[in-house]
């Protein structure tokens, strides 16, 4: 059986059968609730009691912030007006031990900010605190600003809210070039054009292949800074319309593919790769051909000599 209590009383309980099974049972209480509860899991034999920590589990869940780097962000405090209301706010875990970054206290007459000193000036010249509402304004975020934060607000009755502000960094267009690489894009005989679209140093995107309003394929990025590239393959006759989306949570960018430019049929690798492949390709091609008349100028000057030898007399003894 397993059941919450609160303090010696029990709230409610669940028992399991025979079977072996996973048990859940549910528990409601208030953010600033006193007492103190536990769950326990016992049988006929012995019991496991696991003591609930309100102030570490029930914090409000945050409101979820998405924000462009350089852009601003203002936290509302929900408030229209403070009145005698003492306000804070804090960058970081509620349970976490963290310096106030602006306040409001009304009674006090007080109303700061601090910007210079709090977390090695990282938000100097960019907290601006409205002195009416208690709502806090951030200025020229960067991706060091992402982050929970929260404000205190005591008043006629003790609140917290919290925010988790994500910060993205603006999107590179992605680049679609033909894929030298492959066997299949430089066969001038083949009805089919390999592809690529790329993007250099990503984080927090997904980059996809869409075929009209279809997607084809997709790949995303971690938390890392990476780079990005996708395949695709078409038919050079292919009439069709294709595009290279990278997207991340706030914005998108599109490259359109324009496959009369890149997956014309050619004859030599010059037109089907870029300058710097062709140009590579030319210079192995002359190399070779150096070294080709090379060893043939040696093996007829090696021929001319065995033949010199053998015209010679052998001397008289």
């Amino acid at each position: 059986m397993i059941g919450f209590g609160g303090g010696n009383s029990l709230i409610s309980s669940i028992s399991a059968s025979d079977l072996s099974i996973s048990l859940s049972l549910s528990l409601e209480e208030e953010h600033q609730d006193k007492n103190t509860y536990s769950c326990v899991l016992n049988n006929t034999i012995s019991n496991l009691t696991t003591h609930l920590d309100i102030s570490r589990l029930c914090q409000p869940c945050p409101v979820e912030i998405s924000v462009k780097e350089g852009d601003s962000v203002t936290l509302n405090s929900d408030r229209t007006e403070t009145k005698d209301d003492r306000i804070q706010w804090k960058f970081g875990l509620v349970n976490t031990i963290a310096e106030i970054m602006a306040e409001i206290n009304k009674p006090a007459n007080r109303i700061a900010v601090y910007d210079d000193d709090v977390l090695d000036g990282r938000f100097r010249d960019r907290l601006k605190l409205d002195n009416q509402t208690g709502s806090l304004t951030i200025t020229n975020i960067t991706m060091e600003h992402a982050g929970v934060y929260y404000v205190v607000i005591n008043g006629a009755i003790l609140s917290l809210k919290s925010f988790r502000v994500s910060v993205y960094t603006c999107l590179p267009v992605p680049v679609i070039s033909r894929d030298c690489s492959s066997s299949i894009s430089l066969s001038s005989s083949s009805s089919y054009c390999s592809l690529l679209c790329s993007v250099l140093n990503v984080s927090h995107v997904t980059l996809s292949w869409f075929k009209g309003n279809s997607l084809i394929s997709s790949i995303s990025a971690s938390d890392l800074s990476i780079s990005l590239s996708l395949s695709l393959e078409v038919e050079h006759q292919d009439k069709n319309t294709y595009s290279c989306v990278l997207n991340n949570p706030i914005s998108n960018l599109t490259t359109h593919l324009d496959i009369s430019r890149l997956c014309h049929t050619c004859s030599d690798s010059v037109h089907c790769c870029g300058s710097t492949e062709a140009v590579i390709r030319l210079v192995l091609s002359a190399l070779v051909g150096m070294a080709a008349v090379i060893f043939m100028v040696y093996d007829i000057k090696s021929r001319r000599s065995d033949q010199d030898h053998a015209c010679i007399p052998s001397s008289q003894t």
